[in-house]
């Protein structure tokens, strides 16, 4: 199959602009358009900083599909929602039979289904396809997710795995199924996210609010983790962040920055999917309940006026014991963490038929995209060596490390409770370690009151069938 070596960038944000830079670093020639006039100024002064004269920038859409060779390929890099259908509504009357769509921003995945069904219809490809790595990750290399016709892919595939981050020679870059697929495992991919920022963010009011450490002592801290098992590009910034002090009162920078997180909804698309397909997700869930209550400030300042709360003070002379366990805890409930967003990538793809293959979103995962860390070559590795695992958390590799690691963690949530510092990523977690890993749940009990009040019936231990008590004679 002809491979496509132009390609034609709709967007010139951040992400826009930059994926631009890094095809022409590869060899690729480049058309660039965006709508509003000041991206397109930016684009062109960035692109002399640069030194990429030979991009084509169009200042209308007939000029932008003009400067493409047939059959054409468009990456559009455009937010997500009504902008993606109205870029596309735009494009189409330009456009030819062949020519390809890829989608490059943070779609929903069911409209990038209906999407890919309408323009199919059409005679058009569409691809959509999940971008992680941020500015950087744009720039110089980011993970790649691709989902769509296979033909299609085959045409753009030279210059995807090109512009994506390379990980031992290989290209963190695939096609993992129809339609959907890649923006159902970046939509996931950014519930793990938030999942592991927020279990972060836990060890270091840990650290700081009962270990008593300064910041400096917390930056070593984090540092000395990113050499070892949790190596990670989240722990990585964290150490950079509570080194970095503030330009105007010479404090940490990271104590004058506002306790409200915001969030752009990947994090509650996870959670309202796993939730419909009925697989647990709570530890992305709690994480997307904690950025919501942190959003609720004056609340919560209010609140800590009148509540009554157990005294906050450290909780071991032992600081270095109280470490190791948080980063037991840390260890444990990230692989705890990673384990439930591929449960529902899992689901999902029995669900659409996508035949998502574990290992391979594990693969792409190792570099350039925002949860890249040492347990994705494990993962990797779980996923080919048992294609058929039901739960990476009973994979050989990770067995062990909750093994090590449980000790430390139930101590890590103990403590937390015990002296009133809200950890919920951290004991989500450890709850659903704990429920997965129990042959008997209390479960018949709540079988049996939805009995009692609503005849709704029950299977029994001992017998086949169904059953229905008459609870009160």
């Amino acid at each position: 199959m002809k491979q496509i070596e132009s390609m034609g960038i709709l967007g010139l944000g951040v992400m826009g602009r930059n994926l631009a830079f890094n095809l022409v670093d590869k060899g690729f020639t480049v058309a660039a358009y965006d709508p509003w006039e000041e991206a397109r100024s930016r684009f062109a002064t960035a692109q002399v900083e640069e030194g990429f004269a030979g991009i084509t920038l169009a200042d209308n859409p007939a000029a932008f599909i003009a400067a493409l060779p047939a059959p054409r390929t468009i990456l559009m890099m455009v937010k997500a929602g009504e902008p993606v259908d109205a870029a596309i509504e735009q494009l189409l009357p330009l456009l030819y039979s062949g020519d390809t769509l890829i989608d490059g921003g943070n779609s929903h995945y069911p409209d990038t289904m209906r999407r890919e069904a309408a323009l199919r219809e059409k005679g058009f490809y569409f691809i959509g396809l999940g971008v992680s790595g941020g500015e950087e990750g744009a720039r110089h290399g980011p993970s790649l997710m691709a989902g769509g016709d296979p033909g299609a892919y085959g045409r753009v595939r030279g210059m995807l795995e090109a512009m994506a981050a390379p990980y031992d020679g290989k290209p963190c870059c695939a096609l993992l199924g129809g339609n959907g697929a890649g923006h159902f495992v970046k939509m996931v991919h950014n519930g793990i996210e938030y999942g592991i920022m927020q279990l972060i963010a836990e060890c270091y009011g840990l650290l700081r609010e009962l270990g008593g450490l300064d910041h400096d002592e917390m930056a070593r801290v984090f540092g000395s983790w990113n050499r070892g098992e949790l190596a990670s590009y989240l722990v990585e910034i964290t150490a950079d962040i509570l080194n970095k002090q503030d330009e105007f009162s010479d404090a940490p920078l990271v104590e004058m920055i506002l306790d409200s997180a915001g969030q752009k909804g990947t994090g509650r698309w996870t959670s309202e999917t796993a939730l419909a397909l009925g697989i647990p997700l709570p530890t992305i869930t709690e994480s997307v309940f904690a950025r919501a209550l942190a959003a609720q400030k004056a609340e919560r300042v209010a609140a800590a006026e009148v509540i009554p709360g157990p005294e906050q003070k450290q909780s071991c002379e032992n600081v270095s014991q109280l470490v190791d366990e948080v980063r037991d805890a840390l260890l444990g409930a990230s692989v705890a963490t990673y384990a439930q967003g591929l449960a529902v990538i899992e689901a999902a793809s029995r669900e659409h038929g996508w035949a998502v293959d574990l290992a391979t979103v594990a693969a792409v995962w190792r570099a350039g995209c925002i949860i890249r860390s040492s347990l994705l070559d494990d993962i990797m590795q779980a996923y080919q060596g048992d294609a058929a695992l039901n739960n990476l958390m009973c994979a050989k590799r990770f067995v062990d490390i909750l093994s090590r690691t449980q000790h430390g963690w139930r101590n890590t949530v103990s403590r937390a409770v015990k002296h009133g510092v809200p950890v919920p990523a951290l004991a989500s977690a450890l709850a659903y370690l704990d429920g997965y890993r129990s042959a008997r749940l209390p479960a018949n009990l709540i079988q049996a009151q939805r009995d009692y009040f609503g005849a709704h019936t029950y299977e029994r231990t001992d017998r086949p069938g169904v059953f229905h008590t008459k609870w009160q004679e």
